[in-house]
């Protein structure tokens, strides 16, 4: 197997492709469970700290229970849960109530199987592709569950960032001082331009998970290249966020997740960061 895809790096390409395809029907679960996750426990913890009994749960993880249509109930069997292609024949509608489902699960699969294909391409068959692939699917579920719930769990960014400094005992994408660093500068860049926020207005300007999602970036590509994360990110966010207050009267002192735009430049850093630097650089 190892020498067909040394020898064939189509081959490659194309199961990456196929593997993101169901990682991303996978993700679409992490994404709608993991903050409901978070907060049954959040409840439990809460509960016992007042110490009242913890009141009896249904089981709810990752696995169980099977996925069911949020209207009527019914439960989505294999042949209807097939990355993209059920969503296309059951014409975007659950088969028992005709409910509408929204396109974002199969752009979710899509975009998963698009940057899993990418990475396969851009890095070959190797430890780089093993751990690029685990950073492009972690970046896509922090995303989007930031999106949702302005909530960066740390049971995404936290293992990252070991993942990033791991890698780097490899040099797979760094070497393991700039990956140290890295992880050090990405946390205590947010932590600083946090606490100066709140001085100056007493306010919150972020999450701490943003801080740790750019530790992980920063573990993964290194200390040289977060300003370009940085500088990406900063930029689409404020045109994100002037555009919604613009055109969408979206209040001004209405939070927007900033985990979105990190993770975006995470992934173009991851790719294209070094050659972005160098245009960027040549410049001036």
């Amino acid at each position: 197997m190892t020498f067909l895809f040394q020898a064939s790096p189509l081959l490659l390409v194309a199961c990456a492709a196929v593997l993101g395809l169901m990682v991303g029907s996978f993700l679409n679960v992490v994404i709608h469970r993991l903050p409901k996750m978070m907060e049954r426990e959040w409840q439990a913890q809460c509960a016992d700290l007042r110490g009242e009994p913890t009141p009896e749960a249904v089981r709810y993880n990752l696995v169980v229970p099977r996925s069911a249509c949020p209207s009527c109930g019914h439960t989505i069997g294999a042949m209807e849960n097939i990355p993209v292609l059920s969503w296309l024949v059951l014409r975007g509608k659950c088969r028992h109530c005709g409910t509408p489902i929204s396109a974002r699960y199969p752009l979710i699969e899509i975009l998963t199987a698009g940057l899993s294909a990418y990475a396969a391409h851009r890095f070959g068959f190797g430890w780089a592709t093993l751990g690029a692939l685990l950073f492009v699917w972690a970046l896509i579920a922090a995303a989007f569950i930031d999106l949702d719930t302005t909530l960066l769990p740390d049971s995404i960014t936290l293992p990252l960032v070991w993942l990033g400094l791991l890698l780097a005992l490899r040099e797979t994408f760094v070497p393991l001082p700039a990956a140290v660093i890295g992880a050090a500068a990405g946390y205590l860049c947010l932590w600083t331009v946090f606490w100066a926020f709140k001085l100056l207005t007493g306010k919150d300007g972020m999450g701490y998970g943003d801080f740790k999602l750019l530790a992980a970036i920063g573990a993964f590509v290194g200390w040289k290249l977060l300003p370009i994360v940085i500088l990406l990110s900063s930029v689409v966010g404020a045109v994100v966020g002037i555009s919604l207050m613009v055109f969408a009267r979206h209040a001004r002192g209405t939070p927007i997740p900033f985990g979105p735009y990190l993770a975006a430049a995470g992934v173009l850093a991851l790719f294209w960061g070094q050659s972005l630097t160098d245009r960027w650089l040549a410049s001036f």
